[in-house]
């Protein structure tokens, strides 16, 4: 079968191609691509091509395929597979254990950037393939970086005097700092922090991009998370309106997420710790010899402590998965634009260029990257985008919206 995908060989290079995929072997699965969520991740794979942990040092001859972030629907399944049925919808936790390799990054036939994949023995072996059964296909598209933000707030601990035992998750009803937190990712976040069983008392997002302030309170306003027992407040600290010092006092957070890979920020983030605070840093640099000031007093004394997390495991998935199927968490909030397959390419390129949110790539369409807050502009001369924009009023994707563009949208040739 014939696919076509975004495929990269080496830094800045990347194509998008069409090539015959093999014949499945008796232990592998043949998938069709619905969407798939471009992540800073495949751009940082585009940016830095073998030299990426990983990316395959002989990418350059051996192509793969961009895009980790896919929901698919099973079209065959090998002779030897069991519990995997055709037809059926799938998400896919790339991170395979024991090894850096991941769909995405890694296989010559796999990626979410694609119209068709094969899915290898190895991830039916871990057991990273999860069956979805919900209606909207870019749910399941969102699992995996929702996944993330998840597996970040389980890594987080917290210890108790007189043992050595720590404490997993964040302190309960205690306070949250997340910095450089209104892009999608720390919204993703904020949606987790707010709607779980384990909450904060108080949430705190800063960022200094004033546009992407506005529409994180327009989509998870404060007075939502109070509904929900939780202060939130967004916060820009270059603002002479609201005074940084209002919000973010030292020595006050109980964990402090670092969502750039600044180092300023990162030196913020040690000072607002508490007592046994935790800093998560979260942001990937793309910098091998990236550092920060840290205060190793308060490590002493103080008890405070750093981790880092770099995606999130199977389980992670699975509560994703979950609590978007029950409506818990909708993250709808995250996207901001739309496009078909041939947009892939200039979309990771260009990355973080791109203002707002998730990024969306249909890949049996041929539409360009298109942000959801130019529907109805757009709408004025083209009867698609009309439908689309009165189908999401709030400004925010759906299902029906989803199911409108798949069966109207012009296809991929």
């Amino acid at each position: 079968m014939k696919t076509t995908a975004l495929r990269l060989y080496g830094s800045h290079d990347v194509r998008v191609e069409s090539f015959e995929l093999p014949q499945i072997k008796e232990d592998e699965v043949l998938v069709k691509i619905i969407s798939d969520s471009v992540c800073m991740s495949s751009y940082k794979a585009a940016e830095q091509g073998a030299a990426h942990k990983r990316v395959p040092d002989d990418v350059a001859e051996n192509p793969t395929i961009l895009g980790h972030e896919f929901c698919a629907e099973v079209v065959a399944v090998g002779g030897m597979v069991t519990g995997i049925k055709q037809g059926g919808r799938t998400a896919i936790q790339p991170a395979l254990k024991g090894t850096y390799d991941a769909a995405g990054y890694s296989f010559a036939n796999l990626g979410g950037c694609a119209t068709y994949g094969i899915i290898p023995a190895v991830y039916i072996e871990q057991g990273n393939i999860l069956p979805y059964e919900g209606r909207a296909a870019f749910y399941a598209s969102l699992a995996e970086p929702v996944s993330c933000v998840i597996g970040a707030v389980h890594a987080c601990y917290h210890t108790s005097q007189g043992d050595y035992n720590h404490i997993m998750d964040i302190k309960e009803g205690g306070k949250i700092a997340i910095l450089a937190g209104a892009g999608p990712m720390g919204l993703a976040l904020v949606d987790y922090l707010i709607h779980r069983d384990r909450k904060p008392s108080l949430l705190v997002v800063t960022d200094i991009d004033d546009g992407r302030l506005s529409r994180a309170a327009s989509v998870l306003s404060p007075e939502e998370a109070k509904r929900n027992g939780v202060e939130l407040r967004y916060v820009n600290p270059n603002s002479h309106l609201i005074p940084s010092t209002s919000y973010l006092l030292p020595h006050t957070f109980d964990e402090v997420f670092v969502f750039a890979p600044v180092a300023a920020v990162v030196e913020q983030a040690g000072e607002l710790l508490a007592y046994d605070g935790c800093l998560n840093f979260f942001a990937g640099p793309t910098n091998t010899e990236f550092k920060a000031l840290f205060n190793f007093y308060d490590v002493h004394y103080n008890a405070v402590h750093l981790v880092g997390t770099s995606g999130g495991n199977t389980d992670d998935m699975r509560e994703a998965l979950e609590l978007a199927g029950k409506g818990r968490i909708n993250p709808a909030v995250l996207v901001t634009h739309i496009g078909g397959l041939p947009a892939a390419r200039e979309t990771t390129l260009n990355l973080p260029k791109i203002p707002g949110g998730k990024k969306l790539i249909y890949t049996h369409i041929d539409i360009p990257l298109t942000a959801i807050e130019d529907f109805a502009k757009l709408g004025e001369t083209d009867s698609l985008f009309a439908k689309l924009a009165m189908l999401c009023p709030n400004g925010l994707w759906n299902a029906e919206a989803e199911e409108y563009l798949l069966a109207n949208a012009p296809k991929l040739t």
